[in-house]
């Protein structure tokens, strides 16, 4: 007989946090497929999109953000707090999960604590090197925390972390017999070096600046590009680049096949979310992490240092990027040992199977009935 547990998922707000979130429920639905999973989000965040589109259903939650420069502002966050918290309640009496999981974000605060009031088994998943307040907060309450960085006893009770990686796409394995057309996807020269640029679904303002200003030394360098700019600077860069006729050079706004980007791809520029550094390390790529600087406690540059610190990445910073971003990348292209080892460092800090892993931990914890 197949087991019916109810799920609780929730937190959100960036899709570092909502597809970890997804594939965790996916996990689950494929171990129990006549399990129940409900998301909560926060009300007007990313999550509410994604999630349904996914194929789950979600409840949102009013709850926002602390204001840490306008503290008067705070008096209506807290009223939002209070009726999340109610209303929370209310979600978890009415729908009873065997589990709650939290991942992070507004609205996994609320839920994880008020379902560990009602003695529910709670866990937790952190995606970053350098844990968020909201589960630096719950971290006592929950039974276990699931983490993606070793380290982390700092932050989490060290009996309650569980070293199980972070869920990712799971279209992005690297099948060598797909590299031959994925130069003919992006129409790239199998002989020339690749950079694969990426910045995120929206964009990385920095990267592209970077890349813009020096895109001739790339060129001059004989280095092939494929470019992914982010919707919000796509058609600037467009028109900044409308006279550039060379077909070494591939510019889009998103990459629907990430599989063939990155099977091509010498070496990669990135941002230093969680997800993009877990994804490099699981495909063991050479890259070169430029953390964002508008990230809550600076998590981004705790996140590449994880990888300096093994030479397993390089971080270039964002202030510096323009000046330096360009250079470190054909020098990096041109040094295939250096590449190498960055490749082979970066694959063994990966983790494998997260998702399964975790969806076994939360199951692990579940009473029997």
């Amino acid at each position: 007989m197949n087991a019916t547990h109810r799920f609780i998922i929730s937190g959100g707000g960036t899709g570092g946090h909502i597809f970890p979130a997804i594939a965790i429920a996916n996990a689950l639905k494929e171990k129990e497929p006549e399990s129940e999973i409900l998301f909560i989000g926060a009300e007007g965040r990313m999550e509410m999109e994604k999630v349904p589109a996914a194929g789950y259903r979600i409840i949102g939650l009013p709850i926002r953000g602390f204001d840490r420069k306008n503290l008067l502002r705070n008096v209506g966050t807290l009223l939002h707090l209070l009726k999340s918290m109610r209303m929370a309640k209310n979600i978890i009496r009415e729908f009873r999960p065997d589990a709650a999981i939290g991942v992070g974000g507004y609205a996994s605060g609320p839920t994880l604590k008020v379902a560990a009031r009602m003695n529910i088994p709670t866990m937790l998943q952190e995606q970053n090197s350098y844990a968020g307040v909201t589960n630096k907060l719950l971290a006592s309450k929950v039974a276990c925390c699931c983490v993606a960085y070793e380290g982390m006893e700092k932050f989490f009770p060290k009996e309650k972390i569980v070293l199980t990686g972070n869920p990712i796409r799971q279209d992005l394995q690297l099948d060598p017999s797909c590299i031959e057309e994925a130069y003919r996807y992006f129409n790239l020269n199998k002989s020339k070096k690749t950079l694969l640029i990426i910045g995120g679904s929206l964009g990385a303002r920095t990267i592209n600046q970077s890349i813009l200003a020096k895109l001739d030394a790339l060129i001059e360098a004989d280095v092939q590009v494929i470019w992914q700019t982010g919707k919000f600077y796509f058609e600037q860069i467009k028109t900044s680049t409308s006279s550039l006729q060379n077909p070494s050079v591939f510019i889009t706004d998103f990459i629907t096949r990430m599989d063939f980007a990155y099977a091509a791809a010498d070496v990669v520029i990135s941002r230093a979310g969680a997800s993009s550094i877990s994804e490099l390390c699981l495909l063991g790529k050479a890259a070169i992490l430029v953390p964002s600087p508008n990230v809550a406690e600076d998590h981004q540059t705790h996140n590449a240092m994880a990888l300096v610190n093994k030479e397993a990445a390089i971080m270039v910073r964002d202030a510096d990027a323009p000046q330096t971003l360009v250079d470190e990348a054909i020098r990096l292209l041109n040094d295939p040992n250096r590449s190498r080892l960055l490749s082979a460092n970066c694959a063994a800090m990966a983790q494998h199977d997260s998702a399964r892993r975790i969806a076994d931990e939360i199951i692990r914890h579940i009473p029997p009935k």
